[in-house]
């Protein structure tokens, strides 16, 4: 039997100059994430990495942030960010982890991945306090969302749904999200985004929507276990 963990916000930036140690209760924090990361994973294991991976502004230098996840054991899938400024087509993505030899990565855009009798769904999702500008990209990635739980379902598996941004936070909610979620079914959530003081407004629930913040530096830079398959 495997297990599925899940992180988000690792911000790495092995081939930039853009450290997060100078951030409280960063310092030091590749160490405790590899050291936590190969105490608690196996070979066998998935880990979700729910976005903001690389500070690279594109692939090659995001290059060695790859190559250090890489290193790690077990397969990681990994999902876009806001700060993931490196991602491109789904297509130049996978022909950087192919050219690379990085076998071990599956990219989580409009689609699923099928873990036993699960499937791993979700999207970046969206600003909670979006603007009325923003309709557009809110309603593209409802679309994506649905689409991964969707073909999940078509497939026979239970869909665990995770997105960058929090589906609610404090007093906002991203209504469409949350309605997108509902109307698939979806009692739980895994998120990241959220750092630092901002830990004291993360809500629980939503909507009888349970919400479980992933944030690195929330769940002190240690994969999250969330069930075994």
């Amino acid at each position: 039997m495997n297990n599925l963990y899940a992180i988000a916000d690792l911000h790495l930036s092995f081939g930039v100059d853009k450290k997060m140690d100078v951030f409280y209760g960063w310092e030091n924090y590749t160490d405790k994430i590899k050291a936590n990361w190969q105490r608690m994973v196996d070979d066998g294991d998935t880990v979700v990495i729910a976005g903001d991976i690389s500070w690279g502004m594109n692939l090659e230098e995001s290059k060695k942030d790859f190559a250090f996840l890489h290193s790690l054991p077990g397969i990681k899938v990994i999902l876009k960010g806001n700060h993931d400024f490196w991602w491109s087509t789904l297509s130049k993505i996978n022909n950087f982890l192919n050219e690379n030899d990085y076998s071990d990565f599956f990219v989580l855009h409009n689609n699923f991945y099928k873990i036993g009798d699960y499937a791993v769904c979700g999207s970046r999702g969206w600003q909670y306090d979006a603007k009325q500008t923003d309709i557009n990209i809110v309603n593209r990635e409802c679309a994506r969302i649905e689409t991964s739980i969707k073909t999940a379902r078509e497939e026979g598996l239970k869909p665990i749904v995770f997105l960058h941004y929090p589906p609610a936070y404090g007093e906002y909610k991203s209504v469409e999200i949350i309605e997108t979620l509902k109307s698939n079914g979806i009692t739980e959530v895994y998120y990241g985004h959220i750092h630092g003081s901002g830990f004291n407004k993360a809500l629980k629930f939503a909507d009888d929507i349970k919400l479980n913040i992933i944030s690195c530096d929330c769940i002190d830079f240690t994969p999250k276990f969330i069930c075994n398959y």
